[in-house]
């Protein structure tokens, strides 16, 4: 008996695959960080995963610089921006949205590393920095304070996270820290006097206590350092490129 003919496939009876979306993309991008780490999160590789040349996706994002940065806005959406309209004392609320955002990047070490020269833009990005100067306006920071202080405040929280994230995927993490609080704690007082004296208070303090001094201290450093006046308007633009 001869055996029924096989028919190939025509493509077009194939499931058309969904178009591509810039939207559509950053999900994905995000979805393989999440399994693989972001230094997975190439161009190439997410056109793997979306069935498509990486030369489609350079209608949609620039570089990989860009789509890290998008990454990182999606991921800002988690951070919690209610205390921005709740109760309570403005820095308190400050703080905590800080603290969140923290958290955010402590959840993904290899983002929060990136996160000190990625440059967000999109809506959730925006979001985050209303609502800091929101809580600044409140607490009666002068509007140039406010400014620079959104940018001081982001940084130190990002550089927290980022050297967090390093010392925890570093397998000699602890060995590194005791051998800093031996040299520490060895010094002689006749050569280095101020570090013999705070040895000990040099490496005190729980890592959140610390995180939550250094808001404190950028808060109301904010507050009572006013800004410098620009001469020149060029310049001072040109300056500005370095901030948020």
């Amino acid at each position: 008996m001869t055996p029924p003919a096989q028919t190939s496939r025509s493509r077009r009876e194939r499931p058309a695959k969904p178009p591509l979306t810039r939207e559509g993309i950053i999900a994905t991008a995000v979805g393989i960080m999440r399994v693989e780490g972001l230094p997975k999160v190439t161009m190439r590789r997410l056109a793997q995963e979306l069935d498509t040349g990486p030369a489609s996706l350079y209608v949609y994002l620039r570089n990989t610089a860009e789509l890290h940065a998008a990454i990182l806005d999606e991921l800002l959406g988690e951070v919690e921006l209610s205390p921005a309209k709740g109760p309570g004392d403005w820095r308190g609320r400050l703080e905590r949205i800080l603290t969140d955002y923290c958290a955010m990047l402590f959840e993904h070490p290899s983002l929060a590393r990136s996160a000190l020269s990625a440059r967000p833009s999109g809506a959730n990005y925006l979001n985050l920095i209303e609502a800091l100067l929101a809580l600044l306006d409140e607490g009666g920071v002068p509007p140039g304070q406010a400014a620079w202080g959104v940018d001081a405040l982001l940084q130190f929280a990002t550089a927290t996270a980022a050297e967090q994230a390093t010392r925890d995927q570093s397998a000699d993490a602890q060995a590194e820290w005791d051998a800093l609080t031996h040299a520490l704690h060895a010094v002689s007082e006749h050569t280095h006097p101020h570090i013999s004296a705070l040895a000990t208070q040099l490496v005190s303090g729980a890592p959140q206590q610390r995180l939550s001094w250094g808001f404190h201290l950028l808060i109301n450093g904010i507050l009572h350092t006013p800004t410098p006046v620009a001469s020149d308007p060029a310049t001072a633009e040109t300056d500005g490129r370095a901030s948020l």
